[in-house]
């Protein structure tokens, strides 16, 4: 990407002070994380129940999900055209972006390739701003009510299986983010994508290692899509979680602001060692407090009271 990457939605700022409330940012790993779907695909999800969980069921309701999320990708999201360009974040090219209307425009017939020359770049975010137009509509927006019952019943079959894996991490990034949905409402920009990041009392941003569109996607399907915004999805696919996590600090560093990484894997937590962060790792293991039902906001709290204590959170992360 190169000269082409911006960095990740330049608008934001924190605008925070001494003396102010300190802005927490909340940073999530996705699968195996607020999602399951791996560990039910291979079984390790339920193995450890001792045959209290029927791995078969899990791996079934596994493979309903992959087939759906893809064919939700291909039908309504462009993932069959643009599955060769993903990118780290949706308005990664949004400076290419004319700002023409896009109602009668034929993404069937726009010739469009990989990007490699800035006509199929503009291409590229005509087609990144309608997918971030899809994704603040939501699944109610988009699909017909047979497609809505179908999710609904899908959701609520993994989240009894899961034990309530799937509402309860949906609880605690509620929480983390100040349980306020829509203190205000982004617009979209001339130039396609924008997005308030002051939705939120504190903001929750996702890092994914998946690409970029199936996990909006995932958002939207696990019910996610309301509490982060699609400027705040990342796809670490291309360039890794510690680029993706200092872009992420970058976009909101600030005198009172802290960082948090929650996730399963080696990757996350490396980059969170870092840049001094604190990391929680999620263990899906049964009987662990830092799993779902299980980690909430108290124990986040926690981490961050051991790594900035009461000092200033910018000193912290500096050190």
């Amino acid at each position: 990407m190169g000269d082409t990457m911006r960095i990740g939605n330049s608008m934001d700022t924190t605008g925070n002070r001494e003396g102010s409330p300190k802005l927490n940012v909340y940073i999530w790993d996705m699968d195996e994380t607020l999602i399951l779907l791996k560990s039910l695909l291979n079984g390790t999800y339920a193995e450890p129940f001792n045959g209290l969980k029927d791995v078969q069921k899990g791996v079934e309701i596994g493979k309903l999900w992959e087939k759906h999320i893809l064919q939700v990708c291909d039908d309504y999201f462009l993932y069959e055209q643009i599955e060769n360009c993903n990118t780290p974040f949706l308005d990664a090219f949004s400076q290419y972006d004319d700002g023409r209307d896009l109602s009668d425009y034929d993404f069937n017939q726009d010739g469009f390739s990989p990007p490699c020359d800035d006509i199929n770049k503009r291409k590229l975010a005509y087609r990144h701003r309608v997918i971030a137009q899809k994704y603040k509509k939501g699944i109610h927006g988009i699909f017909d009510q047979d497609m809505i019952k179908l999710w609904d019943d899908l959701y609520d079959a993994t989240d009894n299986y899961t034990d309530r894996w799937l509402t309860s991490a949906r609880a605690c990034v509620e929480q983390c983010s100040g349980g306020n949905k829509e203190l205000t409402s982004g617009e979209d920009s001339a130039g396609g994508i924008s997005d308030s990041p002051t939705k939120f009392q504190h903001i929750n941003v996702l890092v994914t290692s998946g690409s970029l569109i199936p996990s909006l996607v995932k958002c939207l399907l696990f019910r996610l899509d309301d509490l982060i915004t699609y400027a705040n999805v990342y796809s670490s696919w291309e360039v890794g979680k510690l680029q993706c996590f200092s872009w992420i600090r970058e976009r909101f560093n600030g005198p009172n602001v802290q960082f948090c990484v929650i996730g399963d894997g080696w990757e996350e937590c490396e980059a969170a060692q870092t840049l001094r962060w604190p990391f929680v790792k999620v263990d899906v293991q049964p009987g662990s407090s830092h799993r779902f039902p299980g980690l909430t906001l108290r124990t986040l709290n926690h981490y961050f009271s051991v790594v900035y204590g009461n000092g200033d959170a910018k000193n912290a992360d500096s050190k």
